[in-house]
């Protein structure tokens, strides 16, 4: 399991855009994302270049920090 802080998230609809940018990157499953922690969890079924994981992440309006 990969767990990344990311900053931005203010309500359920932020969870919603984190999950669907998470899931929409090959090999990354089961994600889940905690709005009180700030953070999301998922599983990598193959090596995820976690540059792609910031970029999706920014194109949906948040920041991993």
């Amino acid at each position: 399991m990969t767990t990344i802080k990311i900053k931005g998230m203010t309500c359920n609809h932020c969870v919603l855009a984190v999950t669907k940018a998470l899931n929409e990157i090959d090999g990354i499953k089961n994600v889940k994302v905690d709005l009180a922690k700030g953070e999301a969890v998922f599983d990598e079924g193959m090596p995820i270049d976690m540059d792609l994981v910031r970029t999706g992440i920014k194109n949906a309006g948040y920041e991993v920090v």
